[in-house]
């Protein structure tokens, strides 16, 4: 009888548990990208080791900062993944919290520019990425951002839309270029707008040039490095631009929601995605570019994202503030200039 108890006990308890563990459930917002790869690499190791539930929502920028900001009062998403520029106008909209970094025994391996990208400590950087030009060595010679303006050049190229992730990165380098450094953009904008005929399109999704490349009906165009890998499978001579002015590229960051009730099983997967393990899994499948500096990859992987200290340091970001404050300012501007 004793026996029989002892077992009921047993049973209740691991039902218990069990149920617990069901009931432990974070609900992350992300990119809709390599949605396979995340779930193999990150998402199932992660519920094995927390024993908890995970429940991914995917979709572009707009639509999850609008739902987190609809659920403002009772919040439905625990933790977010978005843009550097993105995380801070939730931060000024009172839609997350500060990273307990406390928290993170993976934050001092971060590379510097991110462990706190905004300067707000309201985000963490976990992938960043650069920007250059992708150009047909055998047709043309780049090294100025302003070479995609040459007569000989300009109608060969496509250039980012203002509206796209590339196209306000773009356009800062090109100003650069041209002698302006303010954050109005508007001598790259009218630039681009004088030659707006003469360029072969101004694209909004990177997947389309590669066949363009391949048809040859461009030679050249800004992209980001995690675009890059396709453009070496091309039996094309396609370089990546080291213009004198430097590159450019953005930032992925991890927010915390305001109000969530799971804010330390957020910081738990935040952790888990930042560690040397996780990260070089990611690099290796070149989903993402580590901004955890332990990291080590191949000469191979290397080439195809955007890796190391000294490409870290380089980069030459617009600061969040600064495009949040432009944005629709930009769009105007390219609206007048290029009516695209």
């Amino acid at each position: 009888m004793k026996k029989l108890l002892y077992l009921s006990a047993a049973a209740v308890v691991l039902a218990a548990g069990s149920a617990q563990a069901q009931d432990k459930t974070l609900t992350i917002s992300v990119y809709a990208f390599a949605q396979d790869e995340f779930k193999e690499i990150l998402y199932d190791p992660f519920e094995a080791k927390c024993g908890c539930k995970l429940v991914v929502e995917t979709g572009n920028s707009v639509e999850r900062l609008a739902k987190m900001e609809a659920n403002k009062e009772n919040p439905v998403v625990d933790m977010a993944v978005v843009s550097m520029t993105d995380a801070l106008s939730a931060a000024r909209t009172g839609l997350t919290d500060k990273i307990d970094t406390s928290k993170l025994t993976n934050f001092d391996k971060l590379y510097d520019i991110a462990k706190d990208p905004n300067g707000d400590g309201m985000s963490v950087g976990y992938t960043f990425y650069a920007t250059s030009i992708a150009y047909r060595t055998d047709k043309m010679k780049i090294e100025s951002w302003a070479d995609l303006l040459k007569d000989d050049v300009v109608s060969h190229v496509a250039f980012p839309n203002v509206t796209t992730n590339q196209g306000p990165p773009a356009l800062y380098m090109l100003g650069k270029a041209l002698g302006s450094d303010k954050p109005d953009l508007k001598a790259a904008i009218e630039a681009v707008g004088e030659k707006k005929d003469e360029i072969v399109t101004f694209y909004v999704k990177s997947s389309q040039l590669v066949q363009l490349m391949q048809q040859e009906e461009i030679w050249a165009a800004p992209i980001g490095r995690f675009s890059w890998a396709p453009f070496t499978k091309l039996d094309l001579p396609i370089a990546w631009a080291t213009p004198k002015e430097g590159q450019t590229g953005g930032m992925n960051v991890m927010v915390v929601t305001k109000g969530s009730k799971n804010q330390d099983l957020a910081h738990e997967f935040m952790d888990f995605w930042l560690s040397t393990e996780i990260q070089t899994k990611l690099a290796d499948a070149l989903v993402d570019s580590p901004a955890n500096s332990e990291v080590k990859v191949s000469d191979e992987v290397a080439n195809n994202i955007t890796y190391g200290q000294e490409t870290a340091q380089s980069l030459k970001l617009i600061p969040s503030d600064v495009a949040l404050d432009n944005r629709d300012a930009w769009l105007s501007e390219w609206n007048a200039e290029v009516g695209q």
